[in-house]
């Protein structure tokens, strides 16, 4: 008998590796993660020191339809950086900006990007995000349509600004919404493929 077709919205915390394999030092999806569902796996991932969305399935069909570089799924995060952002920054964001990967030079899609308030009931981080009294932060928010290795970082890093604090709310229009770190949402089929424009 197959398994039933699941899909579920897992907030990350902080420090919490994208699989269920542990390693020394680090939790993982395993620590969260506490249904028998043994083929379940994380679609796409992120890094250890960013939060929020990651989606998982056991439907095996979904990797390419979410992940294929034609597929152009925008991904959407908030973003805490060291400084005060400016026009200028935000504009170059915008339009495209040449960052380095593996020594290899790349010129990243347009990107959807403003500049918001800090979020009045986003969690606390833990441990907290170094507070440094005479340097100002700003908050962002960054839709793109890639996934390269740590991008948004690279991103706003060659424009001046080291990236602070990095959550995922949203893919497509499947939004975070009220999921609290470290717990999971399960999703019915209609709903998830309908937010994430699958067909």
């Amino acid at each position: 008998m197959k398994p039933k077709i699941r899909y579920f919205v897992f907030n990350k915390p902080y420090d919490v590796l994208s699989q269920f394999t542990r390693e020394a030092g680090h939790q993982s999806i395993a620590d969260f993660f506490i249904l028998d569902l043994k083929d379940v796996y994380p679609i796409g991932r992120l890094d250890k020191d960013s939060e929020g969305m990651l989606l998982l399935t056991n439907d095996k069909g979904l990797n390419s339809a979410l992940l294929s570089p034609k597929a152009l799924k925008t991904k959407t995060y908030l973003v805490q950086v060291e400084g005060k952002l400016d026009k200028a920054a935000m504009q170059k964001l915008s339009d495209g900006i040449r960052i380095t990967i593996d020594k290899k030079e790349h010129l990243t899609l347009p990107a959807k990007v403003k500049i918001v308030e800090e979020p009045k009931h986003l969690w606390e981080r833990i441990p907290a995000v170094r507070y440094r009294k005479e340097i100002p932060t700003s908050w962002a928010e960054i839709g793109i349509q890639e996934g390269k290795n740590r991008q948004i970082r690279r991103m706003f890093a060659s424009v001046g600004f080291p990236v602070l604090r990095l959550i995922r709310i949203a893919v497509e229009n499947l939004v975070l919404d009220r999921i609290l770190p470290g717990d999971i949402q399960e999703i019915e089929k209609q709903e998830f493929f309908k937010k994430l424009n699958i067909k």
